[in-house]
């Protein structure tokens, strides 16, 4: 072997270097792709919402009988006091998010009311 040639990498990557190198850089884009979103996603009318989508979620089981669709029971004073400590943007970030099973999106834009919470109305993104 020649002095020049010790020590040196071969030029070319392997097809398994390369499959790593796109597989991370997929991972980067899926990444920032996420925080792209929970950012969006946390504002609420010019307000933004303290809680992440998940924990406004974990909040609201108190509230899971009157959010089923075409509910009659009325929200339950654990459900209220849920409703008013998250404040309007939370749930404006809840209707907004993306869909959940079993809670109907109209049901929770009628809490406040229901709840005597004095919130503005969320603006319902398409």
């Amino acid at each position: 072997m020649k002095n020049g040639l010790r020590g040196r990498l071969p030029v070319s990557t392997s097809n398994q270097e390369r499959e790593m190198k796109a597989s991370q850089s997929i991972t980067l884009a899926i990444f920032m792709l996420m925080l792209v979103t929970a950012s969006v996603v946390q504002k609420g009318e010019g307000l933004t919402c303290g809680s992440t989508f998940f924990s406004t979620m974990v909040q609201l089981i108190p509230c899971r009988a009157a959010l089923a669709p075409f509910s009659p029971i009325p929200p339950s004073e654990a459900c209220c006091n849920a409703i008013k400590a998250l404040g309007q943007p939370c749930l404006c970030v809840l209707v907004n998010g993306p869909p959940i099973s079993g809670v109907d999106r109209t049901m929770a834009l009628q809490l406040p009311d229901k709840c005597t919470a004095n919130f503005e109305p969320c603006d319902m993104m398409k």
